[in-house]
């Protein structure tokens, strides 16, 4: 991730919000046949000073091998994107470019012992449940006995420590205000122009 200064995000804060939103991440690494992606929604935690991610993956992707023996890892939460028309612009040689929230974290990858992968299954079917509200949350124990602990074995977690957390917030703010506001008038009800709104990335 190389963004201009204007659209770039380190604030820990920010990047948490994001992860709140859009927690479903490609994890991309060097495995034995190669470059691989995965895909997994995360958990972030706090460790001391910094975050973790934990995920999971099924024990026959690509990269779950890979990973159960460490490594290094890239991960990339994509938020809402949007093209945008020069015609949108009062001003005349303008270009076409697009707007996007994203965020990349870079780091060592290491497996998580049984008791870590019921936590974060735990933890994240209650964050996700959350979002359903006002519907009862779901949880394991509405589940045949055994039968989640039978499941397991399909699956192992991992948690990443990242070394390098920072997000792109591309929203039009190399553009002059009412600029920007033709854009998001443009976009209508497009996710990028509520993002757009007064105040959210300046």
């Amino acid at each position: 991730m190389h963004p201009a200064a204007p659209f770039r995000v380190t604030e820990v804060e920010a990047i948490l919000a994001h992860l709140s939103v859009y927690p479903f991440m490609g994890f991309f690494a060097a495995g034995e046949a190669g470059l691989r992606v995965a895909h997994a929604p995360v958990v972030v935690r706090r460790e001391g000073q910094g975050l973790t991610l934990d995920f999971h993956l099924s024990r026959n992707n690509a990269l779950a091998a890979t990973f159960a023996k460490g490594g290094r890892a890239l991960a990339v939460s994509q938020g809402p994107d949007a093209y945008v028309s020069p015609d949108w612009y009062a001003a005349a040689d303008q270009v076409p470019t697009w707007n996007y929230l994203t965020v990349e974290a870079e780091g060592e990858v290491t497996p998580l012992d049984d008791l870590g992968l019921v936590a974060l299954l735990d933890d994240l079917s209650a964050q996700e449940e959350a979002r359903l509200a006002p519907k009862a949350p779901w949880t394991r124990q509405k589940m045949s006995p055994g039968r989640f602990e039978a499941m397991l074995a399909g699956i192992q977690g991992f948690r990443l420590r990242p070394r390098r957390l920072e997000g792109t917030v591309k929203l039009s703010q190399n553009k002059a205000a009412d600029e920007r506001a033709r854009v998001a008038a443009a976009l209508g009800d497009h996710p990028i122009a509520r993002a757009m709104g007064p105040g959210a990335s300046d």
